[in-house]
């Protein structure tokens, strides 16, 4: 059997990009770089905090009373809205550059599905977290990080990497950032209807920024994840490149995690639980956009080191 085998599509390889063989045509989408995932990701945060704003301004001007049935509903279709947003915005931003929506979508499903099947039991169940997370500071940050951190990283790359990893249709680095983003939005989708349903309903404004907390850290997390994820498809990386990259995932969503209760001083909940909710949007904000902005540099720079060497 030749080696020279195009790594996407099976045919005959007749271009390397760092060890592994392209075919003409897949060769050419490895070094294209989709504007349109990076405007959609983008757009996410941007457009996520105008509209918790919104929500917050229009829960303090009209102080709607909700029943208690009404204030379920509404708060888990508040919970659907970020991913609502992003896919949204992907959809409008990548028309000139398809990519299938019904995959984007599948992928979205799955970190869902292994969210409310496999990583919250794991967390809440079987590590307990609750009974010892909050003790002291150092317990906190290590428990985010290698409980809680790596249990959501690793099955977001586990919705990536036995799905879509291995079809012709991921055929470019920014695919990993796309399909990985999705599954992080599946995964802080479920996990902001769990918050609604146990608190039996969530308080408009802080619930929603709670809620959007949760979405971009979840998505700025997965974006680190979809980096190494791109690179280990297209390039002959070392045993340990995509345990490192889930492991700087986790210690980013750990930290963030960590980081978030120090400056809002508690949880947000119906009764109003934390002194600062908007300090807490902010950092995810700020995290979201600089987890997002680096991968999008390093791909950048790949896809330009790569037509260096043409």
């Amino acid at each position: 059997m030749p080696d020279n085998i195009c790594c996407v599509g099976g045919e005959t390889g007749v271009h390397q990009i760092g060890g592994r063989w392209f075919c003409e045509r897949h060769y050419q989408s490895a070094l294209r770089e989709r504007r349109g995932a990076w405007s959609s990701n983008f757009g996410l945060i941007l457009a996520l905090v105008v509209f918790v704003g919104l929500v917050y301004a229009l829960d303090n001007f009209v102080q709607p009373v909700f029943t208690p049935v009404s204030l379920v509903v509404s708060g888990v279709l508040l919970a659907l809205v970020p991913a609502g947003i992003w896919l949204g915005v992907f959809y409008q931003q990548d028309r000139l550059e398809p990519e299938p929506k019904h995959l984007v979508l599948s992928v979205f499903v799955l970190g869902a599905l292994l969210a409310g099947a496999v990583g919250i039991p794991l967390v809440e169940n079987v590590f307990r977290v609750s009974d010892w997370l909050f003790t002291d500071t150092l317990t906190i940050i290590l428990g985010s990080i290698l409980v809680v951190g790596f249990t959501q990283e690793f099955l977001k790359y586990v919705a990536v990497r036995y799905s879509i990893y291995s079809s012709t249709e991921f055929d470019e680095a920014t695919d990993g950032v796309v399909y990985a983003t999705a599954a992080g939005l599946g995964y802080a989708t479920v996990l902001n209807v769990l918050f609604v349903v146990r608190n039996g309903g969530v308080d408009m404004g802080a619930g929603m920024i709670h809620m959007a907390v949760v979405a971009l850290a979840q998505a700025g997390a997965a974006g680190i994840t979809g980096y190494f994820l791109g690179r280990a498809k297209f390039e002959n990386e070392p045993v340990w490149w995509m345990p490192a990259g889930i492991t700087l995932a986790a210690v980013v969503n750990g930290l963030f995690n960590w980081a978030r209760g120090a400056v809002t001083r508690g949880e947000v909940s119906l009764s109003g639980g934390a002194s600062s909710p908007w300090s807490g949007l902010v950092l995810a904000a700020v995290v979201a956009f600089a987890c997002l902005g680096a991968v999008s540099w390093l791909i950048h720079r790949n896809v330009r080191m790569a037509l260096a060497t043409k």
